[in-house]
């Protein structure tokens, strides 16, 4: 089991940055993918950036170059670090891991992120 929390969403407007992290607990040590996932009213929930062990990083189209994925393996935390925010960046931000084989995925309760103008 690993437990995820979120924080650092918030109300912003459009050109500035946040940083999002995500706190994992529990069995952390057979986590082998990280992932931020985010979900605005009316639409799926779809994958902004994710990474694994072995080195595939992925973006959502729409981000690269504006957001970065990266990690603290000694704190267990995770990071989204987006700048330059848009008005379509607008939704709830969940964190998400995989764990062990098969593998089995956990999700954070998701923050806010509201960008204006």
């Amino acid at each position: 089991q690993v437990q995820l929390v979120e924080s650092g969403g918030g109300l912003v407007q459009a050109g500035e940055s946040l940083r999002l992290s995500c706190t994992a607990s529990g069995d952390t040590r057979n986590i082998h993918a990280w992932g931020w996932h985010r979900q605005a009213p009316g639409k799926k929930r779809e994958l902004v950036a994710g990474y694994t062990t072995g080195g595939d990083t992925k973006y959502l189209d729409s981000v690269k170059g504006r957001f970065t994925i990266s990690r603290d393996d000694v704190r267990h935390i995770f990071y989204l670090q987006m700048n330059s925010l848009q008005a379509e960046d607008t939704a709830v931000y969940y964190c998400n891991v995989g764990v062990g084989w098969p593998p089995s995925s956990y999700w954070g309760k998701g923050t806010q992120v509201t960008v204006s103008g």
